[in-house]
């Protein structure tokens, strides 16, 4: 069965462009689990024979739902429907690593990194004195194209050589200088995504999103990180293993 009779598409079912038609029928097939999570498209060309459309048409319509985080691409691989990340609270792993593990291409967008001292909320969680040097980075991060979170971080200078050491993975740069946070207390909750942070991610302001704020600390006790990461809420899920204290 081709992919058009699996969703059902017919040209002029509704009022639009065709590219938005193609799309709204794509959205509504993953909505409805007519295609499932890590489902490979058929390329382009295929999908532009198969719809009767334009390889333009089917790009634009993709590129649509690649920007909603319904679909990702994969270099080399082709367009899949995007799965939700699990993240598992009980162990303590970056962005990076979450990604890498789910076979999901990470990489981040930089908004600025930077220098500089500490504030006096961050002297409080950081246990430094006034005027510490920190380092602080703001980014966006990406899996498989698609962006899933605004992340805001503050590490003690002490842990690295300079702001610049930092490539993808954060804790990556911070354990080759031997100063990988060894635990961390993390909090959750929900918020409606702002305006700033709705431009960055793709969605709508006010839609549902989860912030998460980590402070991290060394082996000795001494406390490294403080980070502020912002996800979609409909990208992204955080489970937690529980049991019986008795």
């Amino acid at each position: 069965m081709s992919l058009s009779q699996r969703i059902g598409f017919a040209q002029g079912a509704v009022s639009a462009p065709l590219y938005l038609q193609l799309q709204r029928a794509l959205r509504e097939a993953i909505q409805l689990k007519v295609l499932n999570p890590d489902d490979a498209l058929p390329p382009e060309r295929d999908m532009a024979d198969d719809f009767n459309v334009s390889r333009i048409t089917v790009r634009k319509a993709l590129e649509g739902l690649v920007n909603e985080g319904l679909l990702t691409r994969r270099q080399g691989a082709g367009t899949f429907v995007a799965a939700r990340v699990e993240k598992n609270f009980s162990k303590l792993t970056c962005f990076t690593e979450d990604m890498i593990s789910r076979g999901r291409a990470p990489h981040s967008e930089w908004i600025t990194r930077a220098e500089g001292a500490v504030t006096p909320e961050e002297a409080l969680m950081l246990g430094v004195s006034p005027n510490t040097p920190v380092y602080r980075f703001h980014r966006i991060r990406f899996a498989d194209g698609a962006p899933m979170a605004v992340e805001y971080t503050t590490i003690a200078a002490f842990a690295l050589p300079s702001p610049e050491a930092v490539k993808d993975s954060l804790y990556e740069a911070m354990a080759a200088h031997g100063h990988r946070p060894a635990r961390a207390l993390q909090r959750l909750r929900g918020v409606l995504i702002n305006r700033e942070h709705a431009s960055l991610l793709g969605v709508k302001p006010k839609d549902a999103g989860l912030l998460v704020e980590r402070r991290g600390f060394l082996k000795d006790g001494r406390a490294v990180e403080i980070s502020h990461s912002y996800y979609r809420g409909d990208a992204y899920d955080f489970v937690a293993e529980l049991n019986d204290a008795s």
